[in-house]
């Protein structure tokens, strides 16, 4: 670890702002400034006063974290490499497929930033697949090829020590990589924010081992972009634009029947996908033969999402999973339309599937593939939608015949209270999201204010 005794401490600096006064406490260090603000000067005042003991008492200052050495964690002697393999393994266990992945490309993204120098003899691109892939992998690390071997050892030499999340500057350089894309453009708003919510919880882990005196990435460090959770107007279907696209999806040669049915039941009852693929033909309750012109009950009970067979415990593409937000073995019953009602017989029937099957299955009986699913949505939008409707997010993702759904169900009257017990969502988070999205009730609702706008008529005064 690099020191100096070329050590200057200058005056307290105080600004006052709009919202408050805070108090900074300057020194250099060889011709480096650092700084360090304090809300009150009783703060500032003390930690100048530790700063200049130092001093005083001819102890060496670290070129890394600005500070004495006297106040160094135990940060220096922990490879950062080595924590978050370390972190890696803590998280696999108690996290999802989806947020093991994430964590994975988080750390990634983290440690390329805290190299001491960048790969010479290995490509780049290998190097974040060897630390995304294996290296933060916790049940494929055992299983790494040679040549990714070699370059782990090589990561290994050439991280940097977890001293480095001490130094303000450097933890600026990080928290700029995770938040840039691989061509220099900026990350997606809803990625930055992830990856630093990662990256926090791997700090607040470094602080309760006692690796790190403390969180290097409190609230409102660095410029976090402003992310939205509503929907947006332009990706919702009309009838006549989801008749279009469901039809040419039946009319597709190859099971076109099957993927119509599973896509109005995203239509017409509004589940997540994860949960459609899940759902057993017990879990559908039809009216008795004959009364198709009444609702059905659709039961959800369990949901599977695709995550890749490398992220989940047993190596399948899908992870069994509870209900999103809810209790494990929480269930949610939906009505379904009476045209649903039609298509699930129709499906259940010219399928020969018995109560113990599968809803929805792929060619040979397994679990409906995500793949297979997109592919059917994106080749139905290509026909059927024009130039302009195809290149606009109209319909782009599959999720969003859900939203199309709520958004339809709010908007014909439902009390947001039952749409969000159908859709598995709070009614905040509801709100939230489709809030921009109800409409048709303009006319309505001035006719309410107008009535309750009126002043009363008063008496003439002489």
């Amino acid at each position: 670890m690099e020191t100096t005794y070329n050590v200057k401490i200058w005056s307290i600096r105080v600004y006052r702002g709009k919202q408050k006064t805070s108090y900074s406490v300057r020194w250099s260090l060889a011709g480096r400034e650092w700084r360090q603000p304090f809300d009150t000067r009783a703060l500032a005042d003390a930690f100048r006063s530790e700063l200049v003991s130092a001093t005083r008492r001819g102890e060496a200052f670290s070129l890394t974290t600005g500070r004495p050495i006297s106040h160094q964690s135990g940060a220096s002697a922990v490879n950062w490499y080595d924590f978050a393999v370390q972190f890696a393994d803590a998280q696999w266990h108690r996290t999802a497929g989806n947020s093991r992945k994430n964590t994975a490309k988080a750390l990634m993204t983290a440690t390329v930033a805290l190299l001491r120098t960048p790969p010479a003899a290995f490509k780049p691109v290998d190097v974040r697949t060897a630390l995304r892939e294996f290296a933060f992998n916790t049940r494929r690390r055992e299983e790494a090829p040679d040549e990714v071997l070699a370059i782990l050892k090589w990561v290994e030499r050439n991280t940097m020590s977890m001293a480095v999340w001490e130094d303000p500057a450097k933890v600026d350089e990080v928290l700029y990589a995770l938040g840039t894309k691989l061509d220099g453009t900026r990350a997606a708003a809803s990625s930055v924010k992830r990856n630093r919510r990662i990256l926090n919880v791997a700090m607040e882990y470094a602080v309760k081992h006692r690796i790190l005196r403390a969180n290097p990435l409190p609230k409102g460090r660095g410029s976090v972009p402003k992310t939205s959770s509503a929907v947006d107007k332009r990706s919702l279907l009309n009838p006549e634009q989801a008749a279009r696209l469901l039809g040419w999806v039946r009319r597709r040669p190859r099971g076109g029947k099957r993927l119509h049915a599973f896509f109005a039941t995203l239509y017409y009852a509004g589940p997540r996908p994860e949960e459609v693929v899940a759902m057993g033909v017990a879990d559908v309750r039809l009216p008795e033969e004959g009364a198709d012109d009444q609702w059905c009950e659709l039961l959800f009970h369990t949901a599977q999402p695709e995550v890749g067979k490398n992220w989940t415990d047993d190596g399948g593409i899908h992870e069994e999973r509870g209900l999103k937000g809810r209790a494990a073995d929480d269930t949610r019953v939906v009505p379904g339309h009476p045209s649903l009602t039609r298509i699930l017989r129709e499906h259940i029937k010219g399928r020969h599937l018995k109560p113990g099957d599968l809803l929805f299955q792929g060619e040979k009986g397994e679990m409906l593939a995500g793949s297979v699913i997109r592919r059917a949505w994106r080749s139905a939008r290509a026909e059927v939608l024009t130039p302009e409707e195809f290149a606009s997010p109209l319909g782009k993702r599959v999720y969003d015949l859900r939203h199309t759904c709520l958004t339809r169900w709010l908007n014909d009257g439902v009390p947001p209270a039952q749409v969000a017990e159908w859709a598995g969502n709070s009614v905040p988070v509801l709100l939230a999201i489709y809030a921009r999205c109800v409409s048709g009730q303009l006319r309505d609702l001035k006719r309410r204010m107008e009535a309750g706008e009126d002043l009363p008529e008063l008496p003439e005064t002489a």
